[in-house]
């Protein structure tokens, strides 16, 4: 059977050319003799790769010298709590962005640790846009302020970060990180689930600003101290070693194909091609505002769910699969992630056309 176009919104496609090199070397890596599975994380072989990852990322994102890189484990949904609890004073409070189920999940997390105040919100027409704050409702002696700059169920995105003056910026870029190119210094910290465009699920990537480490009360478990990972250089215990391995390749393949600023034409390029013809569609309809539309998840629907149905059914017949959207979105949803081809998307939208025109 050959290779599907998948559109999963995570675990989503990787790059096949880290696939096969990681095929290559499953059973010895490099001149080892074992595979990287099979490898001690207090060994040298393994310390080079978990040093190389960083050392790949930091170039691809130009990560300041005074910010931590973090290889964690946990996903994203544990940062909603780590942030707090690293970050939070006795008395604090943190500002935070409602934009979708992501955002509302870690407030609601971060509402068990500190005093959270909600400072904008989409909710009212279904997540579908990133609310215009009113910077006069933020709280100048909050602890951070906390955004999600991609909604993968809504298909929104943040074009422009809000202006936090000395409150740190915390962001959740789980979904859009290494997609296009983002001033790190602009924020205090970031955070990123590998299972969009950096790996396998089971990895956490933290990027810390130095100033921002040391704050955790005495009562905060260690393995949710960041300066205990950061004093151990990622390592206080076994990490994912895999999924830092195949991190390290995929950050290879970033930099082979000229790096994040090749990456965002690239995406830019992508997303063109699907809401391009979503906007000249008699038939399909994007539900996210212009706009603030995502490069990664693209979300549409036809005029009823039978429609939706038979597309879904027969979309995945031909080879395009995971295109089912959300059920509080309902429809379609397309997760372009960096690995996806152009010539995946192109193809989408040859399918959409012809099943257009029968339906029509």
């Amino acid at each position: 059977m050959s290779r599907v176009y998948n559109f999963a919104a995570g675990p989503a496609v990787l790059p096949e050319p880290v696939l096969e090199k990681a095929a290559r070397q499953m059973l010895e890596h490099e001149g080892h003799g074992m595979s990287v599975m099979e490898m001690s994380h207090r060994s040298k072989m393994f310390e080079d790769i978990i040093g190389d990852a960083e050392s790949r990322l930091r170039s691809l994102m130009n990560v300041p010298e005074n910010y931590k890189v973090l290889f964690l484990q946990g996903g994203a949904s544990l940062q909603f709590s780590m942030v707090p609890l690293n970050l939070s004073s006795a008395e604090g409070a943190a500002d935070y962005v409602c934009t979708g189920s992501w955002a509302k999940a870690a407030i609601k997390e971060g509402s068990r640790f500190t005093k959270v105040n909600v400072v904008g919100s989409s909710e009212d027409r279904n997540y579908s846009y990133v609310p215009v704050l009113d910077s006069s409702l933020f709280n100048k002696n909050a602890d951070y302020f906390h955004i999600t700059s991609n909604e993968t169920i809504f298909g929104i995105r943040y074009t422009k970060f809000p202006d936090t003056g000395s409150v740190p910026l915390v962001a959740d870029m789980s979904s859009n990180i290494l997609s296009e190119v983002f001033d790190v210094s602009k924020f205090g910290l970031i955070y990123a689930g590998a299972q969009k465009n950096i790996g396998p699920a089971g990895l956490v990537v933290v990027i810390i600003r130095e100033d921002l480490i040391g704050k955790a009360g005495a009562s905060v478990p260690v393995m949710l101290n960041y300066k205990i990972h950061a004093d151990n250089g990622s390592m206080y215990n076994t990490p994912p070693t895999f999924s830092i391995y195949i991190a390290q390749l995929v950050f290879e393949w970033l930099q082979g194909i000229g790096g994040v600023k090749e990456m965002q034409k690239i995406n830019e390029h992508k997303a063109g091609l699907l809401y391009g013809f979503l906007d000249e569609s008699k038939l399909f309809k994007g539900t996210a505002n212009k706009k603030d539309r995502s490069l990664m998840n693209i979300t549409f629907v036809l005029p009823n769910d039978e429609l939706n149905d038979r597309f879904v059914k027969e979309a995945a017949a031909k080879g395009f699969v995971n295109l089912k959207g959300h059920r509080s979105v309902g429809g379609m949803r397309a997760s372009i992630y960096n690995a996806m081809p152009v010539e995946g998307v192109k193809a989408l939208v040859g399918f959409m056309k012809e099943f257009e025109a029968q339906n029509a």
